[in-house]
């Protein structure tokens, strides 16, 4: 019978002291392979992207993007890992489970407590965590898109349409146009306070909205402001459309 494969960890913390201190106390547990450190939210995504680990051992209060936010990026990932959050703050316990972390360890960590909170990421499969992540309730400030550099942040509020098609997804945004793996229809779960589908592969930024127009076919479209091109309105979403907007 072959030994169980060792479980993929990621270190993330902004503080080297603290990551040494996880990596000593990984190396006394059995089966976990450390895989690579960051010392940022932003470091995580990118070697998440790179490494691929079984689980994220993530710091809550990191400069730049914190451990939440990160834990939201995660989350949407086609294969998602799991997330133990270890911090010395024990006020982001809620939000932490709302992101639906596997563990919420306060440092001092114990030896203990990682080992059985490792022992229940590793009993999820991807495809939970995956169903986990759908569920989660907090909202992103950013989209993340991967480039040959790493990973690239667009900010929500600049984002003006997202555009399916097959596997990837187009977010149109201020600065130009990316690709991202995320799904329309989880982005229109975790955003639909700001957009609205106007098509059964499209998703419109509201603030970016100036009217909806009709050509001599009956076809409707929408102008995004900063958009050259209209983009199509099915004739079942322009009346709801119309309507949320009185248009």
């Amino acid at each position: 019978m072959s030994a169980p494969a060792a479980l993929k960890v990621l270190i993330v913390d902004d503080e080297p002291p603290a990551r040494e201190r996880l990596r000593s106390l990984l190396a006394e547990i059995a089966d976990i392979e450390v895989i690579g450190e960051a010392a940022n939210g932003h470091e995580a995504l990118t070697a998440t992207s790179a490494l691929n680990p079984d689980v994220v051992l993530l710091d809550v209060r990191m400069p730049g993007m914190d451990g939440l936010e990160a834990a939201r990026h995660l989350n949407v990932l086609e294969e998602p890992p799991a997330v133990i959050f270890t911090t010395a703050y024990d006020q982001y316990a809620v939000q932490a489970f709302e992101a639906h972390a596997v563990g919420y360890l306060l440092k001092p960590v114990r030896k203990e407590q990682l080992a059985a909170s490792l022992v229940r990421a590793g009993r999820l499969t991807r495809a939970q965590l995956q169903k986990l992540a759908a569920g989660a309730e907090a909202r992103r400030t950013h989209i993340a898109a991967r480039h040959r550099e790493g990973l690239k942040l667009i900010p929500i509020e600049d984002v003006q349409y997202f555009l399916a098609d097959q596997k990837y997804t187009t977010v149109r945004h201020l600065q130009g146009e990316d690709l991202i793996e995320d799904s329309l229809r989880l982005l229109e779960q975790e955003f639909s306070a700001a957009f609205a589908r106007i098509h059964r592969n499209a998703l419109v930024n509201v603030k970016y909205l100036e009217r909806i127009e009709r050509d001599a076919d009956g076809q409707y479209f929408v102008h995004l402001r900063g958009c050259a091109a209209p983009l199509e309105v099915s004739r079942r979403m322009a009346g709801e459309l119309k309507e949320r907007f009185r248009i």
